[in-house]
């Protein structure tokens, strides 16, 4: 298993950034467009257990598969999510999302993702990954969560 870790302070209140992930897959698609679709099918209140039928489309294929939540937490000065979910049966991934409010304008996001091969001849190709990915995709969010932010 591999795991990677990236943190960054963002100019945006806590709430702006956490719509981004626990709001509509319109606001999710500003930071993750290649989600086409994230349907509810088991929506539990106290969000652990939680599992949606997201699609994701690379290229010009479409993948499908079940994302469940496993950790949740909502405060006023801490947000936290982390979901799973098995990749066509080649990986285990799992993503999670923190969030500390500074202040009313500015969070401090850390965001934690590892991937597990399934079948042996994976564990080579993750040997050679890189963090770039992590990379882009934090920038991303606060690229969009500090534009969101200067709307409002």
């Amino acid at each position: 298993m591999k795991e990677w870790t990236k943190e960054i302070e963002i100019d945006a209140p806590i709430e702006v950034i956490w719509a981004l992930f626990d709001g509509t897959l319109e606001n999710m698609q500003k930071i993750m467009p290649q989600v086409v679709e994230n349907t509810p099918v088991k929506v539990t209140e106290e969000g652990i257990g939680s599992i949606y039928r997201q699609k994701y489309k690379e290229g010009k294929r479409i993948m499908e598969y079940d994302v469940e939540t496993l950790e949740y937490q909502d405060t006023p000065e801490f947000k936290k999510m982390k979901v799973g979910f098995n990749l066509a049966n080649y990986f285990e991934i799992t993503a999670g999302y923190e969030l500390t409010k500074l202040n009313d304008h500015q969070t401090h996001f850390k965001y934690t993702t590892s991937n597990k091969p399934l079948k042996t001849i994976f564990k080579l190709f993750l040997w050679f990954a890189g963090d770039k990915t992590v990379v882009k995709f934090v920038e991303k969010v606060k690229e969009v969560a500090e534009e969101k932010a200067l709307v409002k």
